[in-house]
């Protein structure tokens, strides 16, 4: 298990990468977009180098985890090895089914192939490979690095023993393991995205402005951030993907993603990702730009 190879180097793929890595795991960390692992490994270095000068690591430290981490185009190659998967890749069921299928050929029989997703059915990704025993969610929070919780979902078939083991092995890891059971939304979206579509649809019924509704929740609820700045942040995308699944999932209209939301994803309004969602990163885009031209 001291072998881990991570599918996807987007935000969360490199999240957990990172926070593998600096435990002293061996990560194999596979995207078919060279680039797409040439950024996550520069946003892991950049968040080490956060790090270092918090004094909360050591240099060494952050040579040693960017050591720990390799990475691969080929899938065939960064599986090879693995006692863990831990799938990141986009919240689309085809592509994941599609993923599950591949690892099922491809790694060892005793290999645990685990995934990242939000919302999707744990069971419907397991049907897919000859092992739904060993195939159990992992739902690391953003940013993993230092967020505690990871929610641990079993599938219908997931074994107590498989189970434990990534009950344990989160423990290494630093985090506070929670076992749920496997329906759409598990429990932090099931809360979570109601929560953020109300407040859209509060937006969008006029009832109050974004800074308005996100100053409510933060001072009145004690939230460190509104639901629409962390709807920007989640990515409105990914927000709209995970109300269809558990709209899909529970025929209750209460899911219904809210129009206002699907215009905008439309529109390619996503959130920080675009530099455009509820509120506006096109000018602290911009000033990043130039401090990297300056420094």
């Amino acid at each position: 298990m001291k072998n881990v190879a991570v599918i996807g180097a987007g935000t969360m793929g490199n999240g957990i990468a990172h926070t593998f890595a600096q435990f002293g795991f061996k990560v194999q960390l596979i995207d078919i977009s060279q680039s797409s692992l040439d950024k996550g490994i520069a946003t892991i270095t950049k968040n080490l180098d956060r790090m270092v000068a918090k004094e909360k690591i050591s240099e060494e430290d952050k040579q040693n985890t960017l050591s720990n981490i390799t990475t691969f185009t080929s899938l065939k190659d960064g599986v090879e090895y693995a006692g863990l998967v831990v799938e990141a890749a986009t919240e689309n069921v085809d592509l994941k089914l599609k993923i599950f299928r591949d690892l099922d050929e491809l790694c060892p029989e005793d290999t645990i192939l685990a995934t990242n997703t939000s919302s999707i059915s744990i069971t419907q990704i397991a049907a897919v490979t000859s092992r739904p025993e060993m195939v159990i969610g992992m739902h690391f929070m953003n940013p993993v690095p230092i967020m505690k919780l990871v929610e641990i979902i079993r599938g219908y078939n997931t074994s107590d023993e498989v189970t434990n083991t990534i009950m344990e092995l989160s423990k290494q890891l630093n985090k506070v393991p929670t076992e749920v059971n496997d329906y759409p939304g598990f429990v932090a979206n099931r809360i979570l995205m109601p929560m953020i579509n109300e407040s859209i649809e509060t937006l969008y019924n006029g009832v109050a402005g974004v800074q308005e509704i996100d100053t409510v929740m933060k001072l009145g609820m004690a939230h460190p951030m509104g639901p629409l700045q962390l709807a920007d942040f989640i990515g409105l995308d990914v927000c709209l993907s995970i109300l269809n699944v558990m709209y899909e999932g529970f025929k209750n209209p209460k899911y219904a993603p809210c129009p206002l939301l699907v215009n905008m994803v439309m529109a390619g309004k996503l959130g920080v990702k675009s530099g455009e969602g509820f509120y506006d990163y096109a000018e602290s885009r911009k000033a990043e730009k130039v401090a990297k031209m300056f420094s």
